[in-house]
């Protein structure tokens, strides 16, 4: 059978392609070198929780019809997403904001912490030359130290004088009492996890799981007309243009 189209990688990019392309009649083929279609949404329901296996995924959107399009898949609950940081027993949220501020400097205006941040950041005076100098010279010392350091050391795996200061041009600052991390409009998690969602969005297209594109590139691609491919840049030129620098995660369930 001839497919007009191969799409590598059930994620949502490879998902929402697939169904809109299947909705006007094409021939599609999804496949996955994982053993579950959801990319890096992919959720585990065990004891009634549903897990989000490569961390915790919060959709997002300003956008109405953007919301309406992923809510004809799954109803979404009403989450916030409103995280707190502990710093060596000390609790902050996050982003940063006047609650943050008051309890880090036990003040209480938008002026006394802003004073507070020009100061901070004043140390660095020449151009930032790495991500920890970077970080200083937008919201101050203090914040970097207790707030932005020790995780993107764990995040990146390197400490953030060796990391490039390009990585991060702007930290999202509020002086107002809102410890609401997105400022869109939508926010929340489908009821029954992303995977549900990507089932429903993949209904009536042909999945095949376990399948590595890759390693059998010339196979697959005679297939369809056309490919349309989501994995990681690099490999699919074989390296030709050198090998991008990915930080691996690795996560460990408790029970």
């Amino acid at each position: 059978m001839k497919y007009d189209y191969l799409v590598v990688g059930a994620g949502p990019f490879g998902s929402v392609f697939a169904h809109e392309a299947h909705k006007r009649g094409k021939k599609v083929l999804v496949i996955d070198r994982r053993n579950h279609i959801g990319g890096n949404m992919y959720c585990e329901n065990k004891d009634g929780i549903n897990i989000h296996v490569y961390g915790a995924h919060i959709f997002h959107t300003s956008m109405k019809h953007v919301w309406d399009y992923v809510n004809q898949f799954a109803t979404f609950n009403n989450y916030v997403n409103s995280p707190v940081a502990n710093y060596k027993g000390e609790m902050y949220n996050l982003p940063f904001n006047m609650n943050t501020f008051s309890k880090m400097w036990g003040i209480s205006t938008p002026a006394e912490a802003k004073a507070i941040i020009e100061k901070q950041r004043a140390v660095i005076t020449d151009e930032p030359k790495n991500l920890e100098e970077q970080a200083i010279s937008l919201v101050g010392t203090d914040i970097y130290e207790k707030l932005i350091k020790g995780y993107t050391e764990k995040q990146w795996g390197r400490p953030c004088t060796e990391i490039p200061s390009f990585i991060i041009k702007r930290l999202p600052v509020r002086y107002t009492y809102d410890n609401n991390y997105f400022n869109d409009r939508y926010q929340g998690i489908p009821e029954g996890g992303y995977t549900k969602l990507i089932e429903n969005m993949l209904e009536g297209i042909e999945v095949r799981l376990g399948i590595d594109f890759i390693k059998n590139r010339e196979e697959l691609t005679a297939l369809a007309d056309k490919i349309i491919y989501t994995g990681p840049i690099d490999e699919y030129y074989n390296y030709e243009f050198g090998q991008l620098e990915y930080r691996g995660l690795r996560f460990e369930t408790e029970k």
